[in-house]
């Protein structure tokens, strides 16, 4: 009988394991109005696993990601570009949620300026936000929420003062299902190599460093979803760059 309990329990793990890597997920398409970049410009992690640690240098574009790669996507100053999260490699089937399990949490999208998009790690310049989605106390719906709803993509605006260049796209979601004990938040970012043309002269936007920009007590990362006391979600993370810059 013991034995028998002991294999019950070992199944039982088995499958509630399963089942928290079945919401796993992957940034790993793109688009920009009716052009489809596919994954010809992103740095695609080996897996769908999080990362877990704010001090990671993972944390800038996922476990590989510092590694360039030839594809890059050309988009103007103004123009719309949209992010594209699913669960496995070149699976795009809206009939599957994007992140599943209960993974609620927050979806932002980070730019960064640098000199070479197909050769630079993301550690040398800052990032600034620019498009970000957390918790909706009214429909208590989160960002995430809406990337299930809108089959894994999550769209917004490439500031049209910013100057022409090279940009790493940096688009995350945080999953808070376990994020009540320290490390327990799950990070899932992809960086997309992009080129813009057009834009301005002026100044870049102040940014942050990444690792650097998250502490793993942050309110928006250290948090209980769960909880009855529950009510209202603080994003991690810079604001939002001005809008003068749209």
């Amino acid at each position: 009988m013991k034995n028998s309990n002991s294999a019950l329990i070992a199944a039982g793990i088995f499958v509630q394991m399963a089942v928290l890597a079945a919401g796993h997920s992957i940034f790993q398409q793109a688009s920009s109005g009716s052009k489809d970049f596919g994954s010809t410009c992103v740095r695609m992690p080996p897996n769908n696993s999080p990362v877990t640690s704010v001090s990671s240098k993972d944390m800038a574009c996922n476990v590989g990601g510092s590694k360039g790669l030839s594809g890059i996507c050309e988009v103007k100053a103004g123009d719309e570009f949209t992010v594209e999260m699913h669960a496995q490699p070149g699976d795009r089937s809206c009939a599957h949620e994007a992140i599943g399990g209960n993974h609620f949490g927050p979806v932002m999208v980070y730019m960064s300026k640098v000199s070479d998009v197909t050769s630079a790690d993301g550690s040398a310049g800052s990032w600034f936000k620019v498009d970000e989605f957390g918790y909706d106390a009214s429909s208590k719906k989160w960002g995430t929420d809406q990337l299930n709803a809108n089959c894994g993509k999550r769209s917004f605006k490439i500031p049209s003062k910013i100057p022409a260049g090279d940009y790493l796209v940096r688009a995350e979601a945080i999953a808070l299902h376990t994020a009540g004990q320290s490390g327990g938040a799950q990070f899932y970012m992809s960086c997309y190599q992009v080129r813009v043309s057009g834009g301005s002269r002026g100044q870049l936007p102040a940014g942050v460093k990444i690792p650097g920009a998250y502490s793993a007590s942050d309110p928006g990362i250290l948090i209980d979803i769960w909880g009855s006391s529950f009510k209202e979600y603080k994003i991690p993370g810079p604001a939002i760059i001005d809008q003068s810059y749209f």
